[in-house]
Order: structure tokens, then C-alpha cells, then sequence
């Protein structure tokens, strides 16, 4: 028996429950959707003068522009992989200036032998080829409509992508994850894994408990 303390143990402690949750939950699941949102921590006009998360220079939060929902903002992104069912696999959170295509480095070390659906923010024929040569993970993305034998992304794969924008309006509606009460990026961190991690609660709950649809946030559990 051992004790954890401190922020980083919380942390830790959180991540290996909804580990363990998620196992269950994605186990027979073979295509997966990669996306990114932005993350406030303070408004941008209080950029210059806020301290929020400026405690060692690696946290330190960026300015950004979110081309899909036209917005500037101060903060970082929130890099995550679900399943197709709208369970959250894997997540990371980096600052602006990280492209969201290097976070495809750390998706083939957490999932193989299964099909990835990103947009065109994730499309790299590098990276594409080195997913499925190390770890047999086919990556799709749209093709821009300049590229050289362009052809038009089967509309399946369009539609098993809105899946995870849908997670994204959940977690922002429902468990408020862009409300930023954090004075430090630990306590950033932790917040937002406790939004994902009661979420997966959840859809753990309504899929073996109450039989029920996953993604029926909602209702009362009680």
C-alpha cells in the first residue's frame, strides 16, 4: 500500500483510473478520430499582465488563433484521440506554436492496427507513412483541393469525424472545461483531466451499469 500526495500524484492517480476505464470501455474499438481545441486561461487583452500558468518557462501560455471557430485566445491547445463511440484514449496539452501534426509522434507509441480520421490540420504524407509502416495505423485526412490526383474524402469518414467536435461542445457545455479557475499550471492540468475523467465516468456508468447509450450525458446517474 502506498500514498500519493501533491498535485503531480492527483494527477497520476486520475490518469491510471481513466486508463483503466477507457481499457474497458475501447476495447473492441478499431477506428479512432484526432482533434484539437483551444484552451483559454485568461482573456486575451489580460495576456500582458496575466501571471496564470507563468511559473517555469515551459507553461508558459501563447497567444493562438483557432481557424475553425475564428477566434484569437491566450492559452494552449488540447490535443486528444477517441474512439469512434466518443470515448477520450489519449489527450495532451501544448502551446500554440506546437503544430497539431507532432502530436501524431506520440499517438504511434499509445495505438496500433487501427484506422486514424483527422482534417487537413493532421495531413503529412511523412507522417502518414511512418504510422503505418511502425504501427499499422492507416491515417485519412481530407486532401486539399490543390493537391496533385485530389480526390473527395468518402463521406463516412465525415461523418464518424463530427463525433469527436460533438465531444468537444460536451466537455465545453456541459463539464464547462474552458472555465479557468487555475492559478498554476498544475492546477490547469488537473482540472482538465478532472473534466475528462468525469466524463468517462460516466459513459463507463451508462455502458455497463444502465445499458444504455455512452454519450447520454445528461441524465441522472443516481
Amino acid at each position: 500500500m502506498f500514498t500519493i500526495e501533491g498535485s503531480e500524484g492527483r494527477f497520476l492517480f486520475r490518469e491510471s483510473l481513466r486508463k483503466e476505464l477507457v481499457m474497458r470501455l475501447n476495447q473492441s474499438q478499431h477506428c479512432y478520430i484526432v482533434d484539437s481545441m483551444p484552451l483559454e486561461v485568461c482573456k486575451l487583452s489580460r495576456s500582458s499582465r496575466s501571471k496564470i500558468c507563468k511559473e517555469k518557462d515551459y507553461t508558459l501560455p501563447e497567444k493562438g488563433y483557432c481557424a475553425s471557430q475564428s477566434i484569437h485566445y491566450y492559452g494552449y491547445n488540447l490535443h486528444a484521440v477517441c474512439s469512434v463511440q466518443g470515448v477520450i484514449d489519449s489527450m495532451d496539452i501544448s502551446p500554440d506554436s506546437v503544430h497539431d501534426v507532432n502530436y501524431l509522434k506520440d499517438i504511434k507509441h499509445q495505438l496500433k492496427d487501427c484506422l486514424l480520421l483527422g482534417d487537413r490540420g493532421y495531413l503529412s504524407a511523412e507522417y502518414q507513412l511512418s504510422l503505418f509502416e511502425c504501427h499499422n495505423i492507416r491515417l485519412e485526412t481530407p486532401m486539399r483541393g490543390n493537391q496533385h490526383n485530389y480526390k473527395e474524402q468518402p463521406y463516412i469518414f465525415k461523418k464518424s469525424r463530427k463525433r469527436i467536435e460533438t465531444l468537444s461542445s460536451q466537455l465545453c457545455d456541459q463539464f464547462m472545461i474552458r472555465r479557468n479557475y487555475a492559478k498554476s499550471f498544475e492546477g490547469f492540468k488537473n482540472r482538465i483531466l478532472s473534466m475528462i475523467t468525469a466524463m468517462t465516468v460516466i459513459q463507463y456508468i451508462n455502458m455497463f451499469e444502465f445499458n444504455r447509450n455512452i454519450n447520454n450525458l445528461k441524465i441522472n446517474i443516481t
